[in-house]
């Protein structure tokens, strides 16, 4: 079977709705995906961004918002600007890291679900825990889990590698497209 990454960030306005169809897509194509959580911050950071550029730049958050909209409705999403927006996604990140991968996804779906659903903001302890104890998973094993320093550090690697994923790829009509992962 054909195998794929699926990288994403909780803060990321985009991965939540494609979070909630990418597994039925891979599915029918008979493609398993790894679900690679990172944090989109600190490469902001390195490139000089203290905000998102949703929030430095205000008529491409305007048009992103009304996109997103259009996206989740048409997908029957549920969405409710976060706020404050973006959330801290850090917490949430070490937590998905921790889980086995067969509950990622499931987690991560959560995750999205109560930060643009208008659940209280993903960056409080609580709010995870209450999606762990949703799952019927002990949130107080899982988050110690997720405080330890192979997670802390794997997460470090996730994102450090990231970058290096963002290529030039060919497409089949010969023309050149950006891809993630």
């Amino acid at each position: 079977m054909a195998a794929a990454d699926f990288w994403y960030e909780f803060a990321s306005t985009y991965s939540y709705p494609a979070s909630m169809r990418i597994e039925a897509l891979a599915a029918s194509r008979g493609v398993a995906l790894h679900w690679r959580p990172f944090l989109l911050g600190p490469i902001f950071a390195a490139q000089g961004h203290a905000d998102s550029p949703f929030n430095l730049n205000p008529a491409k958050g305007r048009y992103m918002w009304g996109d997103l909209q259009r996206i989740c409705a048409s997908l029957g999403l549920p969405l409710r600007r976060p706020d404050p927006f973006p959330q801290n996604s850090l917490l949430a990140a070490r937590v998905a890291l921790a889980l086995d991968a067969d509950r990622r996804p499931e987690f991560s779906r959560a995750v999205y679900t109560a930060e643009f659903g208008g659940a209280p903001s993903i960056g409080e302890r609580a709010a995870i825990a209450a999606i762990l104890e949703a799952m019927a998973l002990n949130a107080g094993e899982v988050l110690d889990r997720a405080a330890s320093a192979p997670i802390k550090d794997q997460l470090r690697a996730e994102t450090r590698r990231k970058p290096r994923n963002l290529r030039r790829a060919k497409s089949r009509d010969g023309g050149r497209r950006d891809i993630l992962g």
